[in-house]
C-alpha cells in the first residue's frame, strides 16, 4: 500500500493573513493525522507570499498539536546555516517527541538573493561546503565518533539514544548521489523539476551504502495536488496555482492566492498558456480516481511507495477536501 504525506508550505490567500494561515496549516495537520496521512512537513521559503520561513519552530507546534505522525522540514536549507546548530535543533525535537521527526535538507536558497545575502551576512566563504554539512550532520547525530573528524568530541545535545531521519532533498543527480554515498533517505522534487526522475532515484537505490542512519535506502517522490470531486471541478481549482506559478516565472508581483474565479480573468498570453501546460507536469490534478491511477502508475515507474504532496489553494476548505478524497480513495483510514 502506498504511503501518502503531506508538504505545507503555508500560501496566503489573497485577502487572508500569515497568522491566519498558520492556524490552518495546524489544523490541517490535525487534519492529516485522522486521515491516516505518513508524514506532515513544513517548508523553509524566504518569500512574501508564505506565512513562515522557520520549519524548526513550527515542527515542535504542530507537533504538540499532533501525537502520531511524523513531523519534518521540507527542508532546511542547509547552507544558510551551522550545521551543529540544525542539529542541535533538531536532537531537541527528537528528545520531545522520539519517533517522530524527520530532518529534510536542501541545497537551494529558498528565496530571492537580496533573502540569501542577508541570511549569509557575515559568513567568511561562500563555496560550497553542502556534501561536508551532510557529513557532519550525521556525525552530530550519530554520536561524534569519528576520530578524525575537525571537531572531534564535540556532541551535539542533548545526548539522546534516538536520532531523527535526514531526507537529502533534491532533483537531480548529484543531490541523489549525496544521499545514496552517506547511507540517508533521498525525496525527489517533481514538483520542482517537472521532469521524471525514476532513473535518478534508481541510481540512488542502486548505489546505496549502509550506514549508521539506516541500512536501506528510503525514497519519496513530491508533487503539487489539485484533487477535487470531478475532473473538471479539480482543473478549475488548479487555475489559481496555474496563475501563482506563472507570477512567479515572470517576476510579478503577488499579493496572494488567487480564487479560481480571479484567475481566470488572469490575461493569459499564448507564451503563458505554454508556461501553464509545462508547470502541469509538477502537478497532479483530477478527481480522486483520476489521482489515483496516476499515483498507482507512478509508484511502478519511480518504484517508491511514498508520496508527499503539496496543496496551494485559495480555500481551505477546498484543500482540506482535496486530502480528504485522496485518503478514502486509498482507504488510509477508515
Amino acid at each position: 500500500m502506498l504511503k501518502l504525506s503531506i508538504l505545507d508550505q503555508t500560501p496566503i490567500p489573497l485577502g487572508s493573513s500569515a497568522q491566519e494561515e498558520l492556524e490552518n496549516t495546524t489544523k490541517l495537520a490535525q487534519i492529516a493525522e485522522r486521515l491516516g496521512y505518513h508524514r506532515f512537513w513544513v517548508s523553509e521559503h524566504h518569500l512574501e507570499t508564505l506565512g513562515h520561513s522557520s520549519p524548526e519552530i513550527l515542527i515542535p507546534h504542530i507537533a504538540s498539536h499532533t501525537s502520531t505522525i511524523r513531523v519534518g522540514s521540507g527542508g532546511v536549507m542547509l547552507p544558510h546555516y551551522s550545521a551543529y546548530k540544525v542539529a542541535e535543533n533538531f536532537r531537541l525535537l527528537e528528545a520531545l517527541y522520539p519517533g517522530r521527526i524527520d530532518l529534510g535538507v536542501g541545497r537551494a536558497p529558498g528565496g530571492i538573493p537580496l533573502a540569501t545575502n542577508a541570511l549569509q551576512e557575515h559568513k567568511h566563504t561562500y563555496h560550497d561546503t553542502y556534501e561536508e554539512q551532510i557529513k557532519d550532520l550525521i556525525y552530530y547525530l550519530t554520536g561524534s565518533q569519528d576520530p578524525n573528524h575537525r571537531f572531534r568530541g564535540l556532541k551535539a545535545m542533548p545526548d539522546i539514544d534516538t536520532k531523527p531521519t535526514i531526507w537529502v532533498l533534491g532533483s537531480s543527480g548529484g543531490s541523489a548521489g549525496l544521499a545514496s554515498s552517506n547511507g540517508i533517505s533521498y525525496a525527489f522534487a517533481h514538483f520542482i523539476s517537472g521532469q521524471h526522475g525514476g532513473s535518478v532515484v534508481s541510481r540512488y537505490k542502486q548505489s546505496f551504502q549502509p550506514s549508521e542512519m539506516q541500512r536501506t535506502p528510503a525514497s519519496m517522490i513530491a508533487f503539487f495536488l489539485v484533487c477535487a470531486e470531478t475532473d473538471e471541478e479539480a482543473e478549475q481549482l488548479a487555475t489559481s496555482i496555474d496563475v501563482q506559478f506563472l507570477q512567479v516565472a515572470k517576476g510579478e508581483k503577488s499579493d496572494g492566492i488567487l480564487s479560481p474565479e480571479q484567475a481566470i480573468k488572469y490575461p493569459f498570453t499564448p507564451t503563458d498558456h505554454q508556461i501553464v501546460r509545462e508547470n502541469r507536469n509538477k502537478m497532479l490534478v483530477g478527481s480522486p480516481e483520476t489521482v489515483k491511477a496516476k499515483l498507482e502508475t507512478l509508484s511502478e515507474e519511480y518504484n517508491t511507495d511514498e508520496f508527499m504532496l503539496a496543496s496551494i489553494m485559495h480555500d481551505f476548505h477546498a484543500k482540506v477536501k482535496s486530502y480528504q478524497l485522496l485518503a478514502k480513495a486509498f482507504g488510509l483510514k477508515d
